[in-house]
């Protein structure tokens, strides 16, 4: 593998799409590139995103060709890295998950609740299947996967595709609250490191070291964080249901006072608690569709009858090409291009890393990355409280992706049955019933 690289990425419909385009223009320096396919299986909305960013290469990057498609070997034959991002189903299926559930009473959320156990359901066969045309057209190209939910797309692409460790499932969440770290200490993203033990969505930051100095700013972030900030909007700025939930993690500070929490803990800690706060007429999918994906796609319209970036008011300015999802994936694909072994947050099979939780599970812990994959960071023995709450998740994900591999109604069950945020067998079945009738077109059939 050689620069300059060639890269698909799948989901190229995506409203993250732009974002990364924009951060390939930045980064063309250190990441070159010959190719960019974007793969999507919707071609209206995919068509607008690769002529938006036909646009941008063209005054931007013109060296590197860009290609629209949605046969998967024009995507995937000789590519260096495959970069995916789909959602099985679209945010129709989102905004259901989270309103049936709700409707029963529980969360929906979609990678937590039981939104994400019908999502995972979903996103198996989805991720799997295209992962398995990847490597029929580039056995060796990198799939660098943060398709939701991570962590069950995690543990069925590891069974699926034992020992290849081209694959890597991340996700940008953690990346995110450091960031928001960052902000609060005065420092930029690229000066601080994670040490950080969990599932995907569900882990806890044991330190936040200063990349010269070696200083932990763990105690300092601990009590900054612990009491609601009015502020928060400044160090964050976002939609409301984020605001939300950063400023309910002082709440969880000061419950939990031994590490910082990944925000996502919010729904398995007190989900009685955010049901209560849910409008089961307007969620987050709502949220979503009314507001980033409308701007988003709005964006491209204008941009697209322009004909040009340049001189309009969406001319990206050097600072405004950066972008904080696009960045992580950028900067892995770029540790593995360089085998510069810097640290990421990734999941990993736990060979002993996390010395008394179940071997095989898919933890999510820092890793060195490079050519040769990630080499994770020992962690050692974890407190019985976070190993509990760890197994029951790891249980409740292996059941799920057991239902959907095997067909299984009494495994999907008992996954439900498990789910902090559903916690009731009738309640499940109930759940899992109204899931089955409105997933046909996407789940395998359960018995």
């Amino acid at each position: 593998m050689k620069a300059p690289y060639a890269i698909s990425i799948v989901g190229g419909g995506s409203r993250y799409t732009p974002g990364i385009l924009r951060m390939l223009v930045a980064e063309k320096g250190r990441f070159p590139l010959r190719k960019i396919t974007l793969y999507d299986n919707e071609a209206e909305r995919q068509d607008k995103v690769g002529a938006y960013g036909k646009i941008l290469f063209q005054e931007y990057y013109p060296e590197c060709e860009i290609i629209v498609t949605n046969d998967a070997k024009t995507a995937f034959e000789d590519i260096d890295f495959a970069f995916m991002q789909i959602r099985a189903g679209r945010m129709k299926m989102r905004e259901m998950d989270e309103k049936i559930a709700l409707r029963h009473g529980c969360l929906g959320q979609e990678t937590c609740g039981a939104g994400g156990f019908a999502y995972g359901m979903r996103s198996i066969p989805a991720v799997c299947d295209i992962i398995k045309d990847i490597r029929k057209y580039s056995p060796e190209a990198w799939v660098l996967n943060y398709s939701n939910p991570a962590a069950i797309v995690a543990e069925a692409t590891k069974r699926i595709f034992k020992d290849d460790f081209r694959i890597i499932n991340i996700c940008d969440m953690p990346i995110g609250i450091m960031g928001f770290y960052a902000k609060a200490l005065g420092k930029r993203p690229d000066e601080i490191e994670p040490r950080y033990f969990g599932l995907n969505h569900f882990g806890w930051f044991t330190q936040i070291l200063d990349k010269k100095t070696g200083e932990d700013y763990l105690p300092r972030l601990h009590e900054f964080f612990k009491t609601p900030m009015a502020a928060v909007g400044d160090l964050h700025p976002t939609d409301k249901s984020w605001m939300d939930t950063f400023k309910f993690m002082s709440k969880m500070i000061q419950d939990y006072e031994d590490y910082l929490p990944n925000t996502y803990l919010q729904y398995y800690l007190y989900p009685k608690h955010i049901v209560e706060h849910e409008d089961s007429n307007y969620t987050r999918a709502n949220e979503v569709m009314d507001g980033p994906e409308k701007k988003t796609f709005a964006m491209l319209d204008e941009v697209i009858a322009e004909g040009k970036l340049k001189g309009t008011k969406y001319e990206p300015k050097p600072d405004e090409l950066a972008d904080g999802h696009a960045g992580y994936i950028v900067d892995l694909a770029t540790a593995i291009a360089n085998n510069t072994g810097d640290v990421f947050l990734c999941m990993t099979e736990n060979t002993g890393i996390i010395s008394n939780l179940t071997e095989g599970m898919m933890v999510e812990v820092p890793c060195h990355v490079g050519i040769n994959g990630v080499e994770p960071l020992n962690i050692g023995e974890i407190p019985t409280f976070q190993k509990g709450l760890l197994e029951n998740q790891f249980a409740y994900e292996k059941l799920t992706v057991d239902a959907c591999l095997e067909g299984s109604y009494k495994k999907a069950w008992n996954a439900l049955t498990l789910n902090r945020c559903v916690n009731d067998t009738d309640v499940a079945k109930a759940i899992l019933d109204d899931y089955i009738e409105v997933n046909k077109e996407y789940w395998p059939e359960l018995k």
